[in-house]
Order: structure tokens, then C-alpha cells, then sequence
């Protein structure tokens, strides 16, 4: 089951930051820190390899920028192909969501 698991989370996880990403782009400490306070508490081992696969996958793009306080940080954003496939792994957890739920009943929630 753990292996089950970690697909799971992997894939809320790429949900999580396509949704994050949507509205501003974001630099990777930004990214984890906003998933901690969504209750997805992920290492940055976890967060940067995802973001790595998500850019080469054309799903983000990313920016260097100037920071105030310290070296240079890449920011992430969202790309148009990103945006679609948000739509689409939305629609996805809404309707994988509601079945589940349906299967667990009222008693299980």
C-alpha cells in the first residue's frame, strides 16, 4: 500500500502546485510553504524534483529573479499547457473525489 500511497500523494501534489501557480508565479520556498499551510506538509526533496519534472514536461515555466535578501531565486509558473492540464486533473479529483466519498458514506467521513 505504501506504494499506492506515494502515487497518490504525488499526484495531489502536482495538482496542489498547478492550482498554486495559477494565480502568481512563485518561487520554490514559496511553493512549499504555501502547501505546509494548505495541510500538504512536503520536504523541498519532494517539491524541487516535482517542479524539475513539471517544467520539462511544459506544464511550468520558470525565471530567474532578483531577491531582496540573499542570491537570485527561480520562480515558477504556470504555462498555458499547464493551465489545461490543471482543468483536466481538476475535473478529474472532483469526479474521483465524489465517488469515493459516495463508496465511503456519511458514517465514514
Amino acid at each position: 500500500m505504501v506504494d499506492n500511497a506515494t502515487q497518490l500523494r504525488k499526484g495531489v501534489l502536482e495538482l496542489a502546485i498547478l492550482a498554486l501557480l495559477q494565480s502568481s508565479p512563485q518561487y520554490g520556498g514559496q511553493i512549499v510553504d504555501a502547501l505546509a499551510h494548505a495541510g500538504l506538509e512536503s520536504s523541498a526533496g519532494t517539491v524541487y524534483p516535482l517542479l524539475t519534472r513539471l517544467a520539462k514536461a511544459g506544464l511550468l515555466s520558470t525565471q530567474w529573479r532578483e531577491s531582496p535578501a540573499g542570491p537570485p531565486r527561480k520562480y515558477y509558473s504556470i504555462t498555458h499547457t499547464g493551465k489545461r492540464a490543471l482543468a483536466a486533473q481538476a475535473r478529474l479529483w472532483r469526479d474521483m473525489n465524489a465517488a469515493v466519498n459516495s463508496l465511503l458514506g456519511a458514517d465514514h467521513a
